[in-house]
């Protein structure tokens, strides 16, 4: 579900007036958000043992359980809030798994900034870049879809690859691929990707 950030302001408005169907509305529109927040904070040894999806369903329902505990007021502040609580989880999880062996979440780039070293994600013609014609909130979810809207094995090279910084030796062995093919996945998925995010910003 897309939403622009007009959208997601209103909804947080109010959900907060005790407006159910505009909580659920919200909630739909950043579950998004939160499953590639997930697949990206998942330690990846836990990412055998923790299922994104299990995560995913624990964190929306806790920000649904403690909506009343958010003190923020903007889009921005409303997705960090539920990142928050994806982190949390996955922290929880790594000390059930891993001992008192966690993994640094500071160093996790942000999901609106896919590894943009690695591929342009603004428009071929030179009009507004993404960053111009979009808020950061709405930029966000419109990644968060789009990926989560590819073929699996597009998602997961993306993941691999732009989120997780992996080279394409290691890419590859992940996905007991060769170096080529990863390459060559890579390619394709990160133009349905682009495709994906110039219509989403054309339509807004």
């Amino acid at each position: 579900m897309n939403a622009d950030s007009s959208q997601l302001a209103d909804w947080l408005t109010l959900a907060r007036q005790g407006d159910d169907s505009a909580r659920n509305r919200l909630f739909e529109a950043c579950r998004s958000f939160v499953a590639l927040t997930a697949r990206v904070q998942l330690h990846r040894r836990l990412q055998t043992k923790v299922d994104p999806s299990d995560l995913v369903q624990q964190s929306m329902m806790e920000a649904h359980h403690g909506f009343d505990k958010f003190r923020g007021g903007t889009p921005e502040e409303w997705l960090a809030w539920l990142k928050q609580i994806v982190q949390h989880n996955v922290l929880d999880a790594d000390k059930h798994y891993r001992g008192t062996e966690r993994r640094d979440l500071r160093r996790e780039r942000p999901i609106s900034d896919p590894a943009l070293s690695h591929a342009d994600w603004s428009p071929a013609d030179p009009g507004p870049s993404p960053s111009q014609v979009l808020s950061k909130a709405e930029r966000e979810l419109q990644v968060a879809v789009a990926i989560e809207s590819l073929p699996d094995d597009y998602r997961q090279v993306v993941l691999l690859r732009n989120l997780e910084r992996m080279s394409f030796d290691d890419v590859a062995a992940r996905m007991n691929r060769s170096r080529g093919a990863c390459q060559m996945l890579w390619m394709r998925a990160v133009e349905q990707l682009r495709t994906q995010l110039n219509q989403d910003i054309s339509s807004s």
